[in-house]
């Protein structure tokens, strides 16, 4: 992995928070399809990377406002084990019109770094069981590798067991 500036139209605001960090990262572009639904596993069919290694962020509604679940493509967000994670009793997924609004990103290319407002943040404990993890950049067709590390730190996140594989 080689720490990577952003060069060529592929800045986006969670790369320079990678970057300003001095934080090693890899950018991998792919071409992404308009007409693809499931914007997670296209990153991983696309990149040849496995589904439990690469993680889509999801944001849903807490008791105390919205909050971001990072979780492996692989599997599905548990919307209680993420509430818990976060000392709360219940989540539900957010609108995603509300999601673009506070985060800054688009739907299938919003990143938990680098959004508008810092929102409390959970990662699937998975993650540390890998030595780098892919997870958007803020763009559809552009993956951040890095280490899961690098993640959890500069999200101020938390880790928990909140994904159903």
């Amino acid at each position: 992995m080689s720490k990577t500036k952003s060069k060529g139209g592929q800045s986006t605001p969670a790369t320079v928070a990678l970057t300003q960090a001095k934080a090693e990262f890899t950018l991998h572009p792919y071409d992404h399809d308009p007409n693809a639904q499931a914007y997670g596993e296209e990153a991983a069919d696309a990149l040849g990377v496995p589904y439990e290694r690469i993680f889509k962020t999801l944001v849903a509604e807490t008791e105390a406002g919205l909050a971001v679940a990072v979780v492996p493509v692989a599997g599905k967000l548990d919307l209680k084990a993420f509430a818990a994670a976060l000392k709360g009793k219940r989540a539900a997924m957010a609108d995603a019109t509300k999601v673009e609004r506070v985060t800054g990103y688009v739907v299938g290319g919003i990143s938990p770094l680098g959004q508008r407002k810092r929102l409390p943040t959970v990662v699937d404990e998975s993650a540390l069981g890998f030595e780098t993890i892919y997870f958007s950049a803020g763009r559809r067709g552009l993956q951040i590798e890095t280490t899961p590390g690098n993640l959890v730190r500069l999200a101020q996140a938390v880790t928990a067991p909140i994904a159903k594989l």
